[in-house]
């Protein structure tokens, strides 16, 4: 697919009078979803909706002012009909403010836009942008609960670097209810993969377990109910606190659309799961 840039007329060069414009009109949200791009690349208008705002309208006018000042980018993908939504990575005033906030070199953070530009064309984008939606889903449905929150949101890189020698999940996150907190390891499945390698990626969550004592629940999110209704009959393990969900189940992955291994309902949120045993190490 071709990349189609936001037009060069709309990207006006960094100065010292939109530095100024900028820091006068940052607010803690716009500062928010920037650390949210740096650390996890890329995100949709619709995922950006669901972290942040309540209608879409909205939504869309305020990217389009950040873009205008050069704090975030964006790019989509050329269409023979219609047309593909617009995908949100940070620009050069982006990159200063999460390294600002981060007391990191800009260069630093720079090369990690780079990184993120470079997945406009690669392969691994959708799969990204599908675990992205999930946790923004997440966020979206603890934003106005008050006792319910989404207090960790963890990247795939940042899971690799904490347990890469064991497992590799898709991200972790941790949600603190009502309840007690719940935490969780994501997996999204594209429906690429054989059942059986799904089945294989459990001896990694399994030996997390054995390691650490720690068990917290691995979550499973299909492109579809029939997927998962197949993955379901592989995914056992005596070990692990295994859950599921699909895509047009119920309300979405924020809601009440996961169903743990072993159970024929009914279908929890991630929230009414029971706390996680164990201290994550």
């Amino acid at each position: 697919m071709k990349s189609v840039p936001t037009p060069a007329l709309r990207r006006p060069p960094v100065s010292d009078v939109m530095v100024t414009k900028v820091v006068r009109r940052l607010t803690a949200r716009d500062r928010l979803l920037c650390h949210v791009l740096y650390d996890h690349q890329v995100l949709l208008t619709a995922h950006v909706t669901d972290l942040c705002f309540d209608n879409v309208i909205t939504a869309q006018h305020h990217l389009s002012t950040l873009v205008g000042l050069r704090v975030l980018d964006r790019f989509r993908h050329f269409r023979q009909q219609g047309s593909e939504p617009y995908h949100y990575d940070l620009d050069a005033l982006g990159v200063e403010i999460v390294a600002a906030d981060r007391g990191i070199e800009v260069s630093r953070a720079e090369a990690r836009r780079l990184r993120a530009l470079a997945l406009a064309d690669s392969q691994r984008l959708a799969h990204l942008l599908a675990v992205n939606g999930l946790f923004c889903q997440l966020a979206k449905a603890t934003r106005h609960e008050r006792d319910v929150t989404l207090s960790e949101w963890w990247s795939e890189r940042r899971c690799a670097s904490e347990w890469g020698a064991v497992v590799r999940p898709d991200g972790f996150g941790t949600l603190d209810g009502p309840k007690g907190r719940v935490e969780f390891l994501v997996e999204v499945d594209r429906g690429t993969e054989p059942l059986k390698r799904l089945a294989e990626k459990l001896t990694g969550y399994a030996d997390l377990v054995r390691a650490t004592g720690w068990s917290p629940w691995v979550c499973f999110s299909f492109p579809s109910p029939r997927r998962e209704a197949e993955a379901r009959r592989v995914l056992g393990h005596p070990s692990l606190r295994i859950v599921t969900t699909a895509e047009g189940i119920g309300e979405g992955p924020g809601r009440a659309s996961w169903l743990p291994i072993g159970s024929t309902g009914p279908r929890l949120a991630l929230v009414d799961l029971s706390g996680t045993p164990g201290t994550r190490s």
